[in-house]
């Protein structure tokens, strides 16, 4: 009974990764490591015609193991935390220390 219980979740797990929902999605997906992770990427590929404009705004989410988590990492956080009233570009940010704290940021640039 307990064997068919563990199969069941391990093909649900499977099925969950297989569908992509366990995966980052993103216009550029940067590495990502298990035991120490701080990397950026662009939210928009777009650069021909990007002005970054004056101001520089943030907005952060963090987590620990999974259980918890806390914040607002939306752009309109981020544009409300510089007094940004028109979004330009959209970056991102993920640190994650051996998955036991994880945080997300997103950085808006603009006017």
């Amino acid at each position: 009974m307990r064997s068919k219980l563990l199969f069941g979740i391990l093909l649900a797990l499977i099925g969950v990764w297989a569908s992509g929902c366990m995966l980052y999605r993103a216009p550029v997906v940067p590495p990502f490591a298990r035991v120490f992770n701080n990397t950026s990427a662009p939210m928009n590929l777009q650069f021909r015609s990007t002005q970054l404009g004056a101001k520089r705004g943030e907005a952060t989410s963090s987590s620990i193991l999974g259980l918890v988590s806390w914040g607002d990492s939306s752009a309109a956080a981020a544009a409300q935390s510089a007094g940004i009233k028109t979004i330009r570009h959209v970056d991102s940010r993920a640190l994650s220390v051996v998955l036991v704290y994880q945080a997300h940021t997103t950085i808006v640039y603009g006017d």
